[in-house]
């Protein structure tokens, strides 16, 4: 049988994803060797900022905060203010905690998008049992962590054998909006690249600057 005859494309659906935060701390975060703290952090708030945009139900969730863990960044705290945290005392695996599985199971929602530090802990014992339960699930690896880029590997390579669909948070965010006509759209999303992406945000100026000096026609965004 080919892969073609069996592979069916399932993306992100808004309207049926939920957002998690998973360990995604203060002392963890100086662990997260895999890419540069400038780009671990930026991804970090950019994956917290998905859910705002798209109106997600978002979920926090720390382990062991009051030790060397430390507490989850200011920045997603702020960003989710009104948000559901759950506070793990001891479970490494946040599916294990009573209170966090209540939390999920309540948005009824039947996608899962999670990033966490670390990948081959955090997001990967949390993506297989999310599996296990028979949800779709989309590790966003650019917000997700660890010792090295082997580990990483290794994590993302024992994820995708269960079924977890292993995306960037361009793929993501992109996934999550569809069309650059819908709302959230341009308007929205390329701030939103020019604060974590510089690489599309540069891109997006320059697309911007040809629009208003008349080299091209179209909508102007506010960068």
């Amino acid at each position: 049988m080919s892969l073609s005859s069996v592979f069916k494309y399932e993306r992100i659906n808004k309207d049926d994803a939920v957002l998690l935060v998973v360990d995604l701390q203060e002392g963890l975060y100086q662990i997260a060797r895999d890419q540069s703290a400038v780009q671990m952090k930026s991804h970090i708030l950019a994956h917290a900022e998905l859910g705002k945009i798209f109106g997600l139900p978002t979920i926090l969730t720390t382990s062991t905060e009051t030790g060397p863990n430390g507490p989850m960044t200011e920045e997603v705290l702020a960003l989710h203010p009104n948000a559901t945290i759950i506070k793990r005392s001891g479970e490494v695996n946040a599916w294990d905690n009573p209170d966090f599985q209540k939390a999920v199971k309540a948005t009824g929602k039947k996608q899962i998008i999670l990033g966490g530090i670390t990948t081959d802990v955090c997001t990967a014992f949390l993506a297989l049992s999310l599996r296990d339960e028979g949800y779709s699930v989309f590790a966003n690896s650019d917000a997700s962590g660890t010792f090295d880029v082997k580990t990483a590997n290794d994590a993302n390579d024992r994820m995708r054998g269960a079924g977890v669909q292993v995306l960037s948070l361009f793929a993501i965010s992109l996934e999550l909006m569809r069309d650059w006509r819908n709302t959230p759209g341009a308007a929205e999303m390329l701030p939103f690249y020019d604060r974590y992406l510089p690489e599309y945000g540069m891109l997006a100026r320059a697309h911007d600057a040809a629009i208003r000096n008349g080299t091209l026609s179209g909508l102007v965004v506010k960068l």
